[in-house]
């Protein structure tokens, strides 16, 4: 429920409301455990439109955030982390997992250098359905009639997960594939893809990707070309998830993500960042009860 749903039916003003949730988040903070994190999972949040960032921090192995803050995605504030963590709990992080954005790593890299970098999955997967819309967008730009008809309102259908879609979401999917031989040539690659992370050795994991990488001569896709490009100079980070000891749940910082919005749609117009900060720092915490 929304703070006004809460007002509305407990019949309080809702200022109200959010402070005494306000005091029950921080209540929930001072009971929860230390934080002494081991792998760490950072991502980036728009508050408020114009490129405003905050950065999160999550402990991985405990599947919660633990830090929220910065002024933007920067090295200085991506530091103020590392600085509330203290140099000896940051010794004791062996793992960082983040997406591409330079400064995050320098900033990991500089304040816990013995910790591996990792390059979140999720991130990877995203610019890869970027490639593939790009060559739908091209491809409704180059076809016209009724070989553009079934390229038409298929966006969704063709970067969703096949699983997901309705059985109409499927059946639309099946005969735009079959009508445009490039889209179906950057889908299946796309589809392809996802088994880099299945790999337990990079020596392995390196092959499927020449191979990957060879599949694309010939096909034109040249949106492709660069996401493997941009593969290639990541690669480090990426095939540190075949390490034993860097297999962790890569889908938590994604799924906190996704209640954040959820937060932010809620408290839409409510602009008390530190609401947000406890609603973020909490969401994983248990309740408790008073008398």
């Amino acid at each position: 429920m929304s703070l006004q749903d809460v007002a509305r039916e407990e019949r309080l003003d809702w200022k109200a409301v959010k402070e005494h949730h306000k005091r029950y988040m921080e209540e929930q903070l001072r009971r929860a455990e230390a934080i002494n994190p081991k792998a760490i999972g950072i991502d980036e949040i728009s508050v408020r439109k114009g490129h405003t960032y905050r950065i999160v921090v999550s402990d991985l192995e405990r599947r919660r955030p633990i830090w929220f803050g910065g002024h933007d995605r920067s090295v200085a504030s991506m530091d103020q982390f590392w600085a509330y963590l203290g140099p000896k709990k940051a010794a004791k992080v062996g793992l960082c997992v983040m997406d591409m954005w330079p400064p995050f790593e320098m900033s990991a890299t500089k304040n816990a250098p013995q910790a591996a970098i990792l390059y979140d999955k999720f991130h990877v997967i995203r610019k890869l359905s970027e490639a593939l819309d790009d060559v739908r967008r091209y491809e409704y730009r180059r076809v016209s009639g009724k070989e553009r008809s079934y390229i038409k309102g298929q966006r969704y259908n063709l970067l969703s997960n096949r699983e997901n879609l309705s059985l109409n979401g499927q059946d639309s999917l099946a005969k735009l594939l079959a009508a445009n031989k490039r889209l179906n040539t950057a889908y299946l690659l796309k589809e392809q893809f996802g088994r880099l992370w299945d790999y337990r050795q990079e020596a392995a994991a390196r092959r499927f990707f020449e191979n990957w990488k060879a599949s694309l001569r010939w096909q034109r896709l040249r949106s492709f070309e660069k996401f493997a490009a941009m593969i290639e100079r990541h690669w480090d980070g990426i095939a540190a998830y075949c390490r034993p000891e860097n297999k962790v749940s890569l889908g938590f910082v994604e799924g906190l993500n996704n209640k954040i919005r959820v937060f932010q749609r809620k408290a839409y117009g409510l602009r008390d960042e530190d609401y947000l900060r406890l609603r973020v720092l909490t969401c994983t915490l248990p309740d408790f009860f008073t008398d």
